[in-house]
């Protein structure tokens, strides 16, 4: 077994301290930390920690702000407890055990007791748990993603030979803390010596304000961030400070692809997960882009097509499994002296891995270059007609339709379809116009059948869209059919 070492993260940021003082670490609240003042505060904090006596490997959770969960997130790093960092409004219906545990690790973002003196980074094992992150539940109930600590390393060191990062560098951090895609970024920053510049959350205002002003090299945002930051800059290209924006967690659109690298933005289009601890796979910018595609896998992992179809992923970047939760879906609580600290890791998990391949949810296809393509998630499939269709491959070329801001392909039940393509449309496109944008762009298959208008389609934190809410809509949801509206269920697919 490995002999066991400094908290990779926290030994990064002691390390810059002591070759690195005064360079810049951390840009959060409108203050700068060099990484000296934060290694410092970041040793006082896990101090704090310490005195807490928690049990080994107990989990320390925190629903707060952003400038709050890093800060916990360094402490727990450099004391060597994991971190479950919590989504503020959903913490109290899915995690009830862990989020009823705040205040233990609320006391973290106090200042620490002027008695309480720095702490050395403690050391762990390769295999020792650093992040548990819950999914994004788009698909359904939230998992615990169990991330240790080789994990986390060989994602940043993969990332970095896909994009370029180093010393003087500032990656923008405006994903929520609470998803891999921002958590990974301090990872990769402190490998590099580079800093982060911390947003509470996505102002697009804001964030194209850092990015004008040339105080971010890298920018991690998912399509409707992109679509956004285009809106306010009004397309304006971004300066070339701006080496990267790695763009993740939902399907990108063709239409705005091409908006984007019109307009100069330095697209680097990536797959991962929080399985994989982030990005797996990443494009570096072209001028030669289609839907779904994503790249090549980066260095050390491997990305294979099962018979099923479903996108395969191997690699020292993989999970060690999902957190096991008792039936209600509450983790264990912790005992002993400190009831209202998270938890400790069960014993058991539940590691879904065959030959170290993990089967995820998505399909694809890998094509002789060995680019990967993800063609949607499986489980999103419709059979229409008698054939095979996607949500996405319709998504992706409707949101080229003038008029359609927002769309979301789903199905209602027929007699005669089986699955009736209906598509849920956000903007000001009626359904005669989208019936015959559909004809003279869209083969027949992958024509909607129906058209139902709605004010906003449901999205996650990460812009993600809820599938299993689009039901509601289809119910009624406060909306009603466009007018004229497009249902085409009885006439043949010509």
């Amino acid at each position: 077994m490995p002999a066991a070492r400094p908290a990779p993260l926290a030994g990064m940021l002691a390390a810059h301290a002591r070759n690195t003082p005064e360079a810049p670490a951390l840009h959060v609240d409108g203050m700068t930390r060099s990484y000296a003042a934060l290694a410092d505060e970041t040793a006082r904090r896990a101090s704090a920690l310490a005195a807490l006596r928690l049990p080994p490997a107990s989990v320390c959770a925190l629903a707060a702000p952003a400038g709050d969960l890093a800060a916990t997130l360094l402490a727990c790093q450099w004391a060597g407890h994991p971190f479950l960092p919590l989504d503020p409004t959903t913490a109290d219906e899915r995690w009830p055990a862990f989020a009823a545990a705040a205040p233990a690790a609320r006391r973290l973002i106090q200042a620490p007791a002027p008695a309480a003196g720095p702490l050395p980074p403690a050391t762990v094992a390769a295999d020792d748990v650093a992040l548990i992150v819950a999914t994004s539940g788009s698909e359904g109930a939230p998992k615990g993603v169990l991330l240790p600590q080789r994990a986390l390393v060989a994602a940043a060191t993969a990332s970095a030979a896909r994009i370029p990062l180093a010393a003087g560098d500032t990656w923008l951090a405006c994903l929520p803390l609470f998803h891999i895609g921002g958590l990974s970024i301090f990872w990769r920053c402190f490998a590099a010596g580079a800093a982060v510049r911390l947003h509470e959350g996505f102002d697009a205002t804001a964030v194209w304000a850092d990015i004008a002003a040339g105080r971010a090299t890298h920018v991690s945002l998912v399509p409707a961030m992109l679509a956004r930051l285009l809106d306010v800059s009004r397309d304006a290209p971004p300066p070339s400070t701006l080496a990267c924006a790695l763009i993740g967690g939902a399907a990108l659109s063709r239409p705005l692809w091409r908006r984007a690298r019109n307009a100069g933005w330095p697209l680097y289009v990536s797959y991962g997960m929080s399985e994989t601890a982030a990005q797996v796979a990443t494009l570096p910018p072209t001028d030669d882009w289609d839907e779904g595609l994503v790249g090549t896998p980066l260095p050390g992992m491997e990305i294979a097509i099962g018979d099923d179809g479903h996108i395969r992923v191997r690699g020292p970047q993989l999970m060690q499994g999902y957190l096991a939760l008792p039936a209600n879906g509450a983790a264990a609580p912790a005992s002993g002296e400190n009831p209202e600290h998270a938890g400790t890791l069960p014993a058991g998990i539940e590691a879904p891995f065959e030959n170290g391949w993990l089967r995820t949810g998505d399909l694809g296809h890998i094509d002789a270059a060995g680019h990967l393509r993800v063609l949607g998630r499986g489980d999103d499939v419709l059979v229409s007609g008698g054939e095979n269709i996607h949500p996405l491959e319709i998504e992706s070329r409707l949101a080229a339709c003038p008029g359609v801001t927002d769309v979301a392909v789903t199905a209602t039940p027929d007699p005669v379809w089986g699955d009736l393509v209906t598509a849920l449309v956000v903007g000001s496109a009626g359904a005669a116009m989208v019936d015959a944008w559909s004809r003279a762009h869209l083969p027949a298959k992958l024509r909607p059948r129906k058209v139902i208008a709605v004010a906003a389609l449901p999205r996650n934190a990460l812009g993600k869209l809820e599938r299993r809410r689009l039901p509601e809509l289809l119910a009624g949801g406060g909306q009603t059919p466009m007018r004229g509206d497009s249902d085409t269920a009885g006439k043949a697919a010509a």
